[in-house]
């Protein structure tokens, strides 16, 4: 009889979560994180990092995960719970919610990048996960579906910053709408762009 092979607890069976955020970089709005357990009898075609697919690839791809995962879970973090704690712990704080509201406990999480979360569970960062997980993937873009909605949202109620086109990035229409209309609630005030603006406000 063959020996047999070793069982190490870091590959127990079980399901996987993968978990992925978006909006990290961006002036304005929540980060926001997405955990899903995928379904093994019923693959999605087509995942990829949300970064490499267009917006409408990325609706389509929302749908499917939505309709075939075994779950799917969002985490925000709050523009106030970035400027009080900082951008990084804000998004491992989005993620740890996002493990938490699984409707069902994976038994390892699999998470993008190079920072854990606390987990209860055993979790693994994986770099450019987004690319070579297929979970990871798919909470990649539930994640970002999820905050450019967010964007498309705010954008009607204040249309002057535009984040309906660049999504609360720094580019230099949302810069020059800072420096003509000054910060809203929904900007980062920790981020320089918008702090110096703030400065700017309190000086005149």
């Amino acid at each position: 009889m063959p020996p047999e092979q070793a069982v190490f607890h870091w590959d127990a069976p079980g399901l996987q979560a993968g978990v992925d955020e978006a909006g990290r970089g961006p002036l304005a709005g929540p980060v926001v994180a997405a955990a899903v357990i995928l379904d093994d009898l019923h693959p999605i075609r087509g995942l990829d990092d949300s970064k490499k697919l267009s917006a409408v690839r990325r609706e389509v791809l929302y749908e499917q995960i939505m309709a075939k995962a075994l779950c799917c879970s969002v985490g925000q973090a709050s523009v106030q719970e970035i400027d009080t704690l900082n951008i990084l712990q804000a998004t491992l704080l989005a993620m740890q919610r996002a493990v938490q509201g699984l409707r069902l406990r994976p038994v390892k999480v699999l998470v993008d990048g190079n920072r854990l979360p606390r987990l209860p569970m055993l979790a693994e960062a994986i770099v450019g996960g987004d690319a070579l997980v297929p979970a990871i993937s798919a909470a990649s873009i539930v994640a970002k579906v999820t905050r450019d909605r967010w964007c498309e949202q705010y954008h009607q109620q204040y249309p002057q910053y535009g984040f309906a086109a660049h999504k609360g990035y720094g580019t230099a229409e949302h810069l020059a709408a800072l420096q003509a209309h000054g910060a809203c609630p929904e900007h980062r005030r920790s981020f320089s762009p918008v702090a110096r603006v703030m400065v700017n406000e309190e000086r005149g």
